[in-house]
Order: structure tokens, then sequence, then C-alpha cells
């Protein structure tokens, strides 16, 4: 019976300290220059305009967990022909800590994946169904951080710099790429 109160009271005073953000951004995607190897050329995955969604739950502490994706808003040309778009999508730890009154950081950490969709003239038809286009995914490491800075009640805008290491990223000339962007974005539940 002690347990569960405890529990309870615990469970109390962490709804207290809960706190939602969400943010919609647009930014760009750089990573090292294309590479010959071999006689194949391998192209970079610099350039494109990069739409993004964020969110994050804050529990105790100004700890919590994100998730965000990010898309590249136009296709691509793979090698000059081959039309492409990578999809980035994580899942992360965050930390979040007041650095004054209106502004608060956050430095990020975890895990997704890259999504590359190299489209055709015909549909690829498999157990899920058809498209028009072949997907290649990819395991990938994210690391960053950003800062938000209120400017009206609990809406904030956010710089923000993410590091995606890509893992076996053959397609393209490096297994690494970084994400700058900026995010308009409010919170839920106090800050």
């Amino acid at each position: 019976m002690i347990a569960v109160l405890f529990l309870f009271c615990l469970s109390e005073l962490a709804a207290h300290a809960q706190q939602i953000d969400a943010a919609f951004g647009y930014g760009t995607l750089t990573s090292g220059s294309s590479t010959i190897n071999n006689g194949v050329f391998f192209p970079s995955l610099t350039g494109g305009g990069y739409p993004s969604f964020s969110a994050d739950f804050l529990l105790l502490h100004r700890v919590g967990i994100e998730g965000d994706i990010a898309w590249r808003a136009s296709r691509g040309l793979y090698g000059g022909f081959q039309p492409y778009r990578p999809i980035l999508y994580s899942f992360n730890a965050i930390w979040a800590p007041k650095l004054a009154k209106p502004v608060t950081a956050e430095l990020i950490a975890g895990i997704g994946g890259e999504n590359l969709r190299f489209y055709t003239p015909f549909l690829n038809c498999g157990f899920a169904g058809c498209a028009p286009y072949l997907s290649s995914n990819h395991f990938m490491g994210d690391f960053g951080g950003g800062i938000r800075a209120y400017f009206w009640r609990d809406a904030f805008i956010r710089p923000e710099v993410r590091l995606y290491l890509i893992n076996n990223n053959i397609e393209f000339s490096h297994n690494y790429a970084t994400r700058y962007s900026i995010s308009l974005g409010y919170s839920f539940g106090g800050r």
C-alpha cells in the first residue's frame, strides 16, 4: 500500500513538470564533396531545401524524448539523371536546460534512419502494395542541438544543427550529413 501511495505521489509530481513542444522548420543539408572511386561516381548528399517537423515530451528536470522527421522538399537528381528524395527520421533523448527566462538550450542524441527513395517510371510492387519508387534504408545516429528563444508567450524560434552518422550509405560519397535549419514552435504545458 505504501509503495502504491509513493508511486501515485511521484506520478503527480512528474505530471506538474511535463511539457510538450512541437515545431515546424526549414533548412538545408551539407555533406562531403562528390567522389570517384574505381571509376564509379558517388554524388554528395549536399543541397536542397528540407522541411522538418519535430516534437518532444519533457519530463522532470528538463529531460525527455524527442522525435523528428526531415525530407528533401523537391526531388534531386542522383548522378544527373535519377530522381531521388532522402527522408531522415530519428528518435532521441533530449535535455533542455533553461539559459535565461526566454531562452532554452536543446541537446539531443539518438538513433533513426535514412530512407532514400529513387523514383522510377514504373510501379514497384511488394508485400505492402505498389509505389513509384525503390527504397534504400540505412540506420543512423543523430546528434545535435539548438537554442529555443521564446518571442511571444509560449511560441519560440529555434536555430538548430543536426549531425547524422549514416551507416553503410553506399549510394553517396560520405556516410555523414549535417542539417542546418530554423524552426517555429510552441510549448504546451508551461515552460
